[in-house]
């Protein structure tokens, strides 16, 4: 029965010492916590063809603390997902476009402390890279409150910014 037990807790510490190692390779983000602020609902507004239109937005971070999710235009036909994620010493972005492709995004250094930047490194269901997708991306962290999204999208060789103003909603 102590032989038992022994082999027991010797399968326990090696478990646990390799989920320890797994856990490792993430690293830790100041970026990837500045998201996890931004959990909740919020609303603001949007530019298209020269009016500004009503926006919605929300992020909830899931599994565990090691991703967040972000819903643009939730529960509408043209809602987009974006999960955030560490991934080693990255930070990545997969954005679920209404496009019908999923660019997958990794964070750059910025010179603004209130910005997080996102460019392109490749994408799922991309024909080609002339093809229309997201290809940057700018969260601006005006305060806890309030935050900027600002979504460029490349199809051709030639881009378009989106701009989101969004507060926080009470």
């Amino acid at each position: 029965m102590k032989l038992v037990r022994l082999m027991i807790a010797a399968v326990m510490l090696v478990t646990c010492a390799a989920a320890q190692q797994m856990n490792s390779v993430v690293q830790p983000s100041p970026e990837f916590e500045k998201l996890k602020t931004l959990a909740g609902d919020w609303e603001g507004t949007a530019m298209e063809s020269g009016k500004a239109i009503k926006a919605l937005t929300s992020f909830k971070v899931v599994s565990d603390g090691s991703a967040v999710i972000n819903r643009l235009d939730p529960d509408s036909p043209n809602e987009m997902i974006t999960m955030f994620h560490p991934d080693g010493k990255d930070l990545m972005a997969t954005h679920y476009c209404s496009a019908h492709n999923q660019p997958r995004l990794r964070a750059v250094a910025s010179n603004d402390p209130k910005a997080i930047l996102f460019e392109f490194k490749d994408a799922t269901n991309l024909a080609s890279p002339k093809d229309g997708h997201m290809d940057h991306l700018k969260i601006l962290m005006i305060d806890p409150d309030h935050h900027i999204q600002e979504w460029t999208y490349v199809e051709n060789g030639k881009q378009e910014t989106g701009r989101f103003e969004f507060h926080r909603k009470k």
